[in-house]
């Protein structure tokens, strides 16, 4: 496995890439956003490790532009421990946020398992339906009857998958948490702008949802019975904005 470790403090990247070489990663290093991109698209690396205080191009953009292109996974790892700059992390598709300082062994346990997640998401050579809603789980992507409505990440692909397979039901947090990030790698607030991503893709006013309901203070609901109307007019309104291809 190869690893993208992206951070200015020179000191610091040293030691992160100490760490991830003696759990069998091979390291590659970038100290500012432009070499970062350079080295993703030169390197394709099987995961990045991205610091958000670099140079010339700050880490939420070089995040933002990886994930406009690829699936591959990333994890946060910042100083900046406000929950605005972590929502705005996973808002923009990051799969972990770890604040500075850190445990060297979590870190490690967090990438094995946000690498985990990755792999198994292309595992399953199967697909979940809910009337004309289909979900391809190895793509990625949700139909509605051949029109392709969204394409999803990894994170959002495993939500998805398990709110349909239990749909109609309301599904406790912490059991979505633990299927899709696994044990300890995940919590509330990374859910709840999981589901805000997923909603926009997927619900016609994500303000408003029908699709994946929240119940306050429990969990969350995909409800079947709404799925027609909601996924319907998404359509008839990307079809007048000439925005599906």
């Amino acid at each position: 496995m190869k690893a993208l470790v992206v951070d200015d403090d020179l000191a610091l990247a040293d030691v992160l890439s100490f760490t991830m070489r003696r759990a069998g990663f091979e390291v590659i290093m970038a100290h500012d956003g432009c070499s970062a991109l350079e080295r993703w698209e030169n390197e394709t690396p099987d995961l990045i490790i991205l610091d958000l205080n670099l140079p010339k191009l700050d880490g939420l953009t070089v995040c933002q532009r990886i994930r406009a292109q690829s699936n591959t996974p990333i994890i946060i790892l910042s100083v900046r421990d406000e929950e605005e700059d972590v929502v705005s992390g996973l808002k923009l598709g990051a799969d972990d946020y770890i604040i500075k300082p850190f445990s060297p062994r979590q870190l490690v346990a967090r990438a094995q398992a946000v690498l985990r997640r990755s792999s198994n998401s292309h595992a399953p050579q199967t697909s979940l339906s809910a009337g004309d809603l289909t979900l391809d789980l190895p793509r990625r992507e949700v139909h509605w009857g051949e029109q392709l409505v969204a394409q999803l990440t990894n994170l959002e692909n495993r939500l998805l998958e398990y709110l349909m397979l239990n749909s109609g039901q309301v599904v406790l947090a912490d059991v979505l948490i633990d299927y899709v990030w696994g044990p300890a790698g995940g919590d509330r607030m990374m859910l709840k702008q999981l589901v805000y991503r997923l909603r926009r893709k997927l619900e016609q006013d994500p303000s408003n949802p029908r699709l994946l309901e929240t119940v306050s203070g429990v969990g969350y609901s995909f409800n079947p019975r709404r799925r027609y109307s909601v996924v319907a007019k998404k359509l008839v309104r990307q079809e007048e904005n000439g925005s599906l291809r």
